[in-house]
Formats: C-alpha cells, sequence, structure tokens
C-alpha cells in the first residue's frame, strides 16, 4: 500500500516526512536512554554516598538500563519501515558491541603502536625499538623460551588431556566422575596460586639440611644431591613449563572427554566387529572424529602460552634464562620504564596471537557450518 501511495500527487513527501519523522522518533528515544545511563554512571562515579550503597545501585541500575536499553532498541526497530528495520537491525543490536570492542581493543591497539615510534624520552625514533624486539639478546632469549612454552606445554597438555579422557572413559561412572574431577580441579587455582604451590615442591636447601621442598625431598631419600631447580639451566624452563601443564591438562582433558562421548557407539562397535583392534580404532575413527575439538583446545592453549607471564614473574621473574616475551614486555615499561619498547613488545605479541585466534574462529565458524 505504501508503494501505490508513493505514486500519487504528494504522495511521495508525505511518504518521506511520516516516515522520516517515524525513523527520528525511534533513535531519539533509545539515545535519551543511553545519555540517562551514562549521566547516572557519572553520578555514581563521582558521588559520596557509601560504598554499598553505590554497589546494589550501579548493579540493579546497570543490569535494568541495559534491559531498558535493548527493549527500546527492539521498540524502535518494530517501528521502522521495513527496509529500513532489515538495515538498522544489526546495527542496532550488535553494534554496541563492536562499538565497546573498537573503544577497548582497536583505539588501544592503534595508541600502543603510535607509542611505540618513541623512546624513553619521548622522542620519535621510528621502528629503532622493533629493531630491538627482534634482534635484543633479552628478546631472542624471550622467543626461544615462549617457544619451548608453546610446543612442549601445548603439546604434553593437549596428549596428557586426550589420554585421560580415553582411559577415564574405560572406567566405572563413579570412578570417571572423581577422576576428572581431580584432575580438573587445578584450573580452580590462579597462575599465582600454582606458583605458589610449585614453589614449594622445587624449594631448595643446602646439602644436609632438611629437604622441605617436595622433589628433592624424594631426590634426597634416593640418594641423590638436592638441586636448585629453577636456576638450573636450561632445564628450568621445562620445570615452568611442568605448571602450565598442570594446570591446562584438565581443561583438555574436560573438553575432549566431551567429544569423545559425542562419538557414536555403533561406529566404533562395527569397526570392532570387523577385526578393528583398540589402536586402530583409536587412530582411524576417535582422533578423525574428535579432530576439530583436538585443533580448538590446541589453538586455546597456543594462545594461552604465547601470552604466558604470571608462572615466571612469581617463579623467577624471568631471570636464570626463563625470560619470556610478556614478561619482558612488563620489565620494560614498569622497571625500565621504557614505554615505547614496551609498546613495541607489546605490538610484536599481538601480532603473534593474532594468526593462532584467526585459525581457531575459522576452525569453529566451519564446526558450526558443520551442524
Amino acid at each position: 500500500m505504501e508503494s501505490l501511495e508513493v505514486k500519487k500527487p504528494g504522495g511521495l513527501v508525505q511518504w518521506l516526512v511520516t516516515n522520516l519523522g517515524r525513523i527520528l522518533v525511534s533513535l531519539f528515544i533509545p539515545a535519551i536512554t543511553f545519555i540517562v545511563l551514562w549521566r547516572t554512571f557519572i553520578f555514581m562515579r563521582d558521588t559520596s554516598a557509601p560504598q554499598w550503597i553505590t554497589a546494589v545501585v550501579a548493579i540493579i541500575w546497570g543490569v535494568g538500563g541495559l534491559a531498558a536499553l535493548f527493549l527500546l532498541a527492539n521498540w524502535t526497530i518494530e517501528r521502522l519501515p521495513v527496509a529500513w528495520r532489515v538495515r538498522m537491525t544489526p546495527f542496532v543490536f550488535v553494534g554496541p558491541a563492536l562499538a565497546i570492542l573498537a573503544w577497548y581493543l582497536f583505539l588501544p591497539t592503534l595508541r600502543t603502536f603510535y607509542f611505540s615510534l618513541f623512546d624513553k624520552s619521548g622522542q620519535f625514533i621510528g621502528l629503532e625499538n622493533y629493531v630491538y624486539a627482534f634482534t635484543s639478546q633479552p628478546m631472542l632469549e624471550s622467543f626461544r623460551n615462549n617457544l619451548i612454552w608453546l610446543v612442549v606445554g601445548t603439546g604434553l597438555s593437549v596428549g596428557f588431556g586426550l589420554l585421560i579422557a580415553i582411559l577415564a572413559d574405560r572406567t566405572h561412572p563413579r570412578f570417571e566422575t572423581l577422576i576428572k574431577a581431580l584432575i580438573f580441579m587445578p584450573m580452580a587455582i590462579s597462575m599465582v596460586g600454582a606458583s605458589v604451590i610449585w614453589k614449594f615442591i622445587y624449594e631448595f636447601r643446602p646439602e644436609g639440611a632438611v629437604q622441605i621442598g617436595l622433589l628433592n625431598a624424594i631426590v634426597v631419600a634416593l640418594g641423590g644431591k638436592p638441586q636448585a631447580w629453577l636456576i638450573l639451566k636450561p632445564w628450568n624452563t621445562l620445570f615452568l613449563v611442568a605448571i602450565l601443564i598442570w594446570l591446562q591438562t584438565g581443561y583438555a582433558m574436560v573438553i575432549i572427554s566431551a567429544a569423545i562421548k559425542g562419538i557414536q557407539e555403533e561406529l566404533l562397535e562395527a569397526a570392532r566387529i570387523d577385526g578393528a583392534n583398540e589402536v586402530q580404532v583409536f587412530f582411524s575413527i576417535i582422533i578423525p572424529t574428535i579432530r576439530g575439538t583436538l585443533v580448538t583446545v590446541s589453538t586455546t592453549i597456543v594462545i594461552f602460552t604465547l601470552k604466558i607471564f604470571d608462572i615466571v614473574l612469581s617463579m623467577t621473574g624471568g631471570n636464570f634464562g626463563t625470560q619470556v616475551i610478556a614478561n619482558e614486555q612488563y620489565t620494560q615499561m614498569f622497571r625500565a620504564f621504557n614505554f615505547g619498547r614496551g609498546a613495541a613488545i607489546a605490538v610484536v605479541l599481538l601480532l603473534a596471537v593474532v594468526p593462532v585466534m584467526w585459525y581457531n574462529l575459522r576452525q569453529f565458524g566451519r564446526q558450526t557450518e558443520a551442524f
């Protein structure tokens, strides 16, 4: 009917005025709501009211305000013409998320790159900080150690997770739950907390003294000499990687176990009836079926290991040849106060992580399309 009315004399003008008015009114109300929410946030930030009152109001107002904002956004979309409704829906509902990503991720990335072009005194030096990032001895050591974390940490975390998932799947359900709970439990511990636990395991006392470190106590009980594990090059990096494996094996086990349970039992039974042994079933059916899950878990842990920081800082501070990229960034920015170098290292770390993230998202997209 709208298209017929447009053809009448004056119909086009009336149609434009009517729909333009609807569009402006519809956009005006959510804009006012957003401004009210923003001003209320500023008021609560600067108020002198007791903190518990501010916290309660912030929670109620934040949840209720966001709900009101999206309800009004939906009301806005429903009152737009069909053509505009189709065009505006993605911007209204996905737009806020994209705006937040742009504000908290894209713009800080640009600012970080900008700061990386200046030296410690604030003088423009171009790409010299990136030359440092790829040629200096501390950074080359960091690249080497991150590669060790990447290969050994990711490989053993996923490998142990797969092995435990397979073995636990063959036990009684009651024991399976207990085993998985115990293996997954370290995931509830923070990186610093795990470092404190393992620092007691690696604790060193001189020969002849009582060894309070679990590892040295076992070595001495077996007739060996106590070792200062955290300064024992180059093995100390592997001792730190063991903490990551202890933490991440539970995560890998849970995800992989869920994927294994999704395999049709008829498929496994058919393979066994055809004469396949358990090893052949594992490599010919289980692994190909859960390949997507293995890739997703591996890339997730890869991203985690590329950004590893807490364990190294808590255990060795990056000393004794254990430095990693993120810890070198922290050292340059907050100890040497060289924000240019720290920013350049941050950009390098981002460039290392982005391809893995892109691959992970691509694999996730393929799995979603398959379903």
